[in-house]
């Protein structure tokens, strides 16, 4: 793995061969002014306007919700992701994931508004004809009108391709005739304008914009869900409903390319928000931990509770260095795209396909970090933390749903590794080259290694070496199992969870990296005792999967030839974690807030 001349950006999945330059890495210090200034307008919107009234939202007051989120049309919040043609004022990726991760602390209502500017809009702007984008996009960024998303059926959730909802052209090829039923649908109870997919002719997948108004349209009752109770959620049925042929979103039969497309955005989004939704969590950890008393003294003085708020902190920030590397990424990758001639649609579209691998691994690796933190936040409460009155409950019931959304994580640990392949197949990465010379290096003699030098390039070393064990682990795997592999799905989570680590752990070595250079070494002395934590703890779920990966199916030689480089590549020097995770938490606690937001 060459290390000499870094790139500034990787390709999708690339990240597994090769290494990027650090100061590439997106910190908040790189938001412009102009940035800032979107920010704080929602930060203001946020604290102002939305949480005074978060308890009423709860209670799934739609009127409320609907009067907010035309505050937010007004003030133009709903429009940053838009062109201004549309009465939007578009900001890049890196801001629209920043505001993202701002509105979680709403709870339910950044779902309103996140399914309404995201799932319900976005396929309206990059796969929409003109036409349909003049008449339907002003409203919608204005909050005059709000939008829905129907995909999910009873019989099809993540196989969505498998819908039964038809729809048939009718005998003067003027409409569509579409019947069927959809699940789970946010907004459903106030949205005007749905986009919906069904099969044409019974097998052509298509999309379609359809409004609340027209004849053959209905709702059912509002579901009474484990938790986002704020958030309107309602089953939508169409019973010969008459859609104007020019309301076909896209092609006829490409349906798929909306769908999953929009769920790559999706995913990175939901990992933004899932991490404001951690931030909010530590703190309230925190605030908690210093004023409870236990034994005469304040429970924060305990080590057990310091590893617990050390622990959601360091998973945080690794977590949201991984979003970050990602979103630089895109915005790369949409401009290098844009200067060659794609519209605006295309060319955001195109960025986030070519990061599938990545978007998919953040939403696991988001959803999961949330579970965790407000677990332990949950247990930092403790009796306090199973009552309604506190905010733990609320927060636990909350996040449970984000291992469920943009398909499952299930789902996406096994399209990280299916996606990954594919691209290897087609050329896009060289997975074969350093495979072959791992195979070599395995078969010679271990060199012994010399001291490291550097910021944190002992850690930078171990990483090396966890892609050097994927590699050898993954490569052998699919040479044995060819195509019987996509049939070995507990293999498959097992190689994915060794490419989340991976990526995870490089991302905030990156993050010191730039941080050391724009700030000094002497800032960062959090962030490295996080990323040495981090990474310390990763080597050793890394040697997990990779060990029940290889004992999924071999035996013999090959056996013991995967588990002799399991061991080689996983071996590492243990730190004191104890130490690293105290000196976090005494800093947490001394802020008395989450205070790595850099």
């Amino acid at each position: 793995m060459e290390t000499k001349e870094l790139k500034q950006v990787l390709s999708g999945g690339e990240f597994i061969v090769n290494e990027v330059d650090p100061r590439y890495m997106f910190i908040m210090d790189d938001m412009t002014e102009e940035q800032n200034m979107v920010l704080n307008m929602v930060r203001e919107y946020i604290d102002k306007e939305v949480m005074p009234h978060a308890a009423q939202i709860e209670k799934l007051d739609i009127e409320l919700t609907k009067s907010l989120l035309r505050k937010a049309g007004e003030l133009g919040i709903l429009g940053t992701a838009f062109p201004e043609e549309y009465g939007g004022f578009m900001q890049d990726f890196e801001t629209n994931l920043a505001v993202t991760e701002y509105f979680a602390k709403t709870r339910s209502f950044s779902l309103s508004y996140g399914a309404h500017i995201g799932i319900g809009m976005l396929p309206i702007l990059y796969f929409g004809t003109e036409e349909q984008k003049q008449k339907y996009l002003p409203s919608l960024i204005a909050g005059e009108k709000f939008a829905a998303y129907c995909l999910t059926e009873p019989g099809s959730g993540s196989d969505a391709l498998a819908a039964k909802s038809k729809a048939i052209l009718s005998e003067d090829g003027q409409h569509y005739i579409l019947n069927g039923q959809k699940m789970w649908i946010t907004n459903a109870g106030f949205a005007d304008v749905f986009v919906v997919f069904a099969q044409v002719d019974g097998d052509k997948f298509t999309g379609f914009i359809v409004e609340r108004n027209w004849e053959g349209l209905s709702l059912g009752a509002e579901e009474a869900k484990m938790g986002i109770k704020g958030s309107s959620t309602r089953q939508v049925f169409f019973e010969n409903v008459k859609v104007p042929v020019g309301n076909v979103l896209g092609e006829i039969g490409k349906g798929h390319k909306i769908a999953f497309n929009i769920l790559n955005i999706g995913r990175i989004k939901l990992a933004a928000g899932v991490l404001g939704g951690c931030k909010t969590v530590i703190d309230h950890s925190i605030q908690y931990a210093k004023e409870r008393k236990q034994f005469g003294v304040s429970i924060s003085t305990f080590g057990a509770i310091q590893h617990k708020i050390a622990e959601q902190a360091i998973r945080t920030w690794v977590t949201e260095a991984a979003l970050h590397r990602c979103g630089r990424a895109i915005d790369h990758e949409e401009k290098k795209q844009k200067e060659a001639g794609k519209s605006l649609g295309d060319a955001l579209l195109g960025a986030a396909e070519e990061y599938a691998i990545e978007c998919a691994i953040l939403k696991v690796r988001g959803s999961e970090c949330l579970s965790f933190t407000v677990d332990e936040g949950l247990q930092i409460y403790g009796g306090m933390g199973y009552s309604e009155e506190a905010p733990m409950a609320g927060a636990y019931r909350d996040s449970r749903i984000n291992r469920i959304f943009e398909g499952t994580n299930e789902i996406n640990r096994m399209l990280t590794v299916d996606m990954l392949l594919k691209k290897a197949m087609r050329g896009q990465i060289d997975l074969m080259s350093p495979a072959m010379a791992i195979q070599k290096e395995l078969a010679s003699m271990p060199t012994l290694g010399g001291e490291s030098s550097g910021l944190l390039e002992t850690e930078m070393n171990y990483v090396r070496n966890m892609k050097k064990c994927f590699l050898a682990v993954a490569g052998l795997t699919v040479q044995n199992l060819m195509m019987e592999l996509q049939k070995e799905q507990e293999i498959l989570m097992n190689l994915s969870d060794m490419m989340g680590e991976i990526y995870l752990c490089e991302s905030a070595i990156l993050r010191c990296k730039k941080l050391a250079i724009v700030k000094g070494e002497d800032f960062i002395g959090d962030r490295v005792a996080m990323t040495q934590v981090y990474i310390n703890d990763a080597m050793e779920r890394l040697a997990f999967s990779a060990k029940n990966a290889a004992a999924a199916w071999a035996e013999g030689d090959n056996l013991r030839m995967l588990m002799l480089a399991i061991k080689r590549y996983t071996k590492h020097e243990f730190v004191n974690t104890k130490k690293l995770r105290r000196q976090v938490a005494e800093t947490l606690l001394n802020a008395g807030n989450f205070c790595y937001n850099d």
